[in-house]
């Protein structure tokens, strides 16, 4: 794979246990009565330097780019010391997973840099509203690398847009395109499914009822979500980039560190509850990370290569 800096790493097996486990004292949301594993399979991890290029389709709003673009520059950029904890000690997690890789140093982990790029409009709506995965992916990423080339595309569209599969399945998503093209598309749930992706600023159609909920970070429910689903579609990315690194599950259907852990963002969490986090005086936002420009962040959690549980930053 030529278009990013990653590691390829010869066939072996590593296993993470994946069991009903306690993370401070508290049994996790996600935690599950099957014996199941996160298994490293071999395959190459993105290191070193993921240079990313930030495609916003349709009219998104100057909000939500800033909302997504400050979380992903506070990954490596740390913010007011005396303000704890901060978006670098979550990516620090996902950096670790470098040291779990056969031949490792475990003295030090390099660090990986996520570096925006570039950004590009594309407000023309060319590819209509409803959008499909197998038939938009493949034309917007094809047109967008030439002037991004050697990037990671993140596709964010519109909340006037629907996308396939953004709703019904997973509120963001990660493929390939070709053999080597990594992408990452990013639904904006605002209008099309609030009661599927919004939590936990929104009560949910399905699953466990919430016994309280949250308010956002950045006062926008919508834009707050997109960062949740980001960071745990960023996370499986960098960690399983072609479907041959850390994951659990057919390769179709994997489960990597970031969705393993969904709806979990601080300890003592259960289902209907996200567990703990701060709560900012002045506007009342839920957050669990300090990043740039003063900014709050709720982040998920993701799962532990050490600890073999889902790690959080409170």
């Amino acid at each position: 794979m030529s278009s990013f800096p990653i590691r390829i790493i010869s066939l072996a097996l590593f296993s993470i246990s994946f069991l009903p486990s306690l993370n401070n004292g508290q049994l996790t949301r996600h935690s599950v009565l099957t014996r199941a594993k996160i298994v490293y399979h071999g395959g190459p991890i993105l290191i070193e330097t993921i240079n990313v290029a930030l495609i916003w389709y349709g009219n998104v709003s100057l909000h939500k780019k800033e909302a997504i673009a400050n979380f992903l520059k506070s990954l490596n950029t740390d913010g007011d010391f005396n303000l704890q904890p901060q978006v670098t000690k979550w990516w620090k997690m996902v950096e670790s997973y470098q040291a779990m890789l056969p031949g490792a140093k475990h003295d030090e982990v390099p660090k990986i840099i996520v570096n925006v790029a570039k950004q590009i409009n594309d407000t023309s709506y060319k590819y209509g509203r409803n959008l499909t995965i197998g038939d938009f992916i493949p034309k917007i990423v094809k047109e967008h690398t030439k002037e991004a080339k050697n990037m990671l595309p993140i596709i964010i569209t519109a909340k006037d847009v629907n996308m396939e599969g953004v709703c019904t399945k997973t509120c963001a998503h990660n493929g390939i395109v070709g053999n080597s093209t990594l992408y990452i598309i990013l639904g904006n749930p605002e209008l099309e499914c609030p009661r599927k992706c919004e939590w936990p600023f929104t009560q949910i159609d399905s699953g466990p009822k919430s016994i309280l909920f949250l308010q956002p970070p950045n006062l926008d429910k919508a834009a707050d979500a997109m960062v949740i689903a980001l960071a745990t579609t960023l996370a499986d990315t960098v960690t399983n980039p072609l479907n041959t690194g850390f994951y659990d599950g057919p390769p179709k259907n994997s489960i990597g560190i970031g969705t393993a852990c969904k709806d979990i963002f601080g300890s003592g969490a259960f289902p209907g509850n996200p567990g703990k986090v701060h709560i900012d005086a002045h506007t009342g936002g839920s957050f669990n990370a300090h990043g740039i420009k003063d900014q709050k962040f709720l982040l998920p959690a993701i799962w532990n290569p050490k600890t073999s549980s889902c790690w959080t930053l409170m």
